[in-house]
């Protein structure tokens, strides 16, 4: 009785001492901001909430994403009974005990319980098993928070008994929709305080948040707690900058300063110059651009300026992403700044940018040409039993090559592909050179 009285003052009392960030955690589907891809009218998952069929879920995403506010919204839209543990501390006698009493309360009253588990990855294998049987036979409905990637961190026997949603990091937009409610709202927020906060200064922690809407609520409580310590009415950059220990760097992502940046970022890595490349790419992170538009850039620089000169460049950018997925920022950043300065270092040859080029020229000009019938599928209908005489299949001849035309019948035969001299792809010149050394081309050179 006196533990009740005391979580019901408690309750009454949250706004007094809680940070802002919890206080403007939101209540219902209608005010989450973020997730469209999960819970915008008619999503499957939104009508599992509404309709109270949900079953047991993992959430998983970066920090600050709402997992822990999508869970009370779960709640609070169910006559379940809701526990809450954190992996952090809760051992398997925890687990057994707060299973025994769900279980006691469903065969008693038959209501459910839910139970919520946050950074449920910190569970050892011991703990997820225990967790396996009430899954299962939905003694409980598990909700269970992760900002690791599961399939590496949670067992595959739990895993397959829930539904994984993702939840993907905040963009700008969406972030300053919550410090805008923050600062509006007087019932939980900040909307009593007095304090005006610059649009730039807002910006600057947008820009620090990095997708996280914890990190920029804790940011923006910060300014206006100071400001109103200073006795001052406005937040500006310069306090800003000074409250979160960090300058504001110059940088729009909507206009000039985003793309020069990436312009100097690309031409820095082609120009392999590997310093001035992390110069740019810092202050990309350093100004929260978006760290997957950082991946795909490189992933691109990889084939479109160094290409077959390393071809481990491909390889290592593309690990670069997957690594950033499943670690995220700030580590991840030192992912992407390996690949980075691998690419800056690689020899480098647009061969296969200027060949992919001019092949798409020649198939504009040529849309309807027809495949040549001895390269025709085998499951083509023409010819006996499938067959296609005249193909000769390449691991029948010495090196596993043969002659024979693989363009359609009666086309020029162009030279696409160039090998350069620089790195891998010198060798990869002379290979062709010697297997192809006196076909023609059009022109009359050497294909």
């Amino acid at each position: 009785m006196a533990d009740d009285l005391f979580s019901e003052s408690l309750e009454t009392r949250f706004d007094e001492f809680a940070p802002l960030a919890a206080r403007m955690r939101p209540r219902t589907l209608e005010d989450f901001v973020g997730q469209e891809h999960l819970l915008g009218p008619g999503s499957p998952l939104r009508t599992l909430i509404e309709k109270d069929a949900f079953t047991s879920l993992i959430l998983w995403g970066p920090p600050g994403t709402g997992k822990t506010s999508l869970a009370n919204i779960v709640a609070a839209a169910t006559n379940a009974r809701y526990q809450e543990l954190s992996a952090v501390n809760a051992t398997v006698a925890d687990v057994r005990r707060t299973i025994k009493e769900a279980r006691d309360v469903l065969a008693g009253s038959g209501r459910k319980t839910i139970l919520f588990i946050d950074e449920i990855h910190r569970f050892n294998k011991g703990q997820q098993d225990a967790l396996l049987p009430s899954v299962e036979n939905r003694w409980i409905t598990l909700i269970g928070a992760t900002t690791e990637n599961p399939y590496f961190e949670l067992i595959s026997a739990l895993l397959s008994r829930c539904l994984l949603v993702r939840l993907e990091s905040l963009g700008p937009e969406q972030i300053m929709t919550i410090l805008r409610r923050a600062l509006t709202d007087g019932e939980h927020g900040l909307g009593r305080s007095g304090v005006q906060v610059e649009p730039a200064a807002l910006e600057h922690i947008i820009n620090t948040a990095g997708g996280d809407a914890r990190s920029a609520l804790n940011a923006l409580e910060v300014c206006v707690v100071t400001a109103g310590a200073e006795e001052k009415t406005t937040v500006t950059v310069a306090m800003a900058e000074q409250a979160l220990q960090r300058r504001q760097v110059r940088y729009d992502k909507q206009g000039d300063q985003h793309y020069d940046v990436v312009s100097a970022f690309i031409k820095s890595v082609r120009g392999s110059d590997p310093d001035a490349s992390l110069f740019w790419l810092a202050r990309m992170l350093e100004a929260g651009e978006d760290p997957r538009f950082i991946a795909r850039r490189i992933i691109i620089l990889a084939s479109e300026d160094v290409g077959n000169a390393d071809p481990m460049a491909l390889v290592v950018a593309v690990a670069a992403a997957h690594a950033l997925e499943h670690v995220g920022l700030p580590e991840a950043g030192l992912n992407l700044a390996q690949a980075v300065t691998y690419l800056a270092a690689a020899p480098k040859s647009n061969a296969v940018t200027t060949a992919l080029g001019k092949a798409t020229q020649h198939v504009k000009e040529s849309v309807n040409a027809e495949v040549p019938g001895h390269l025709r599928s085998h499951f083509s209908r023409k010819g006996p039993k499938g067959e296609r005489p005249g193909y000769k299949y390449p691991h029948d001849y010495p090196q596993g090559w043969v002659e024979q035309d693989y363009l359609p019948q009666g086309m020029p035969r162009r030279r696409y592909y160039e090998p350069t001299e620089h790195g891998a792809e010198a060798a990869i010149g002379r290979r062709m050179k010697a297997l192809w050394e006196g076909r023609k081309g059009e022109d009359g050179r050497q294909a």
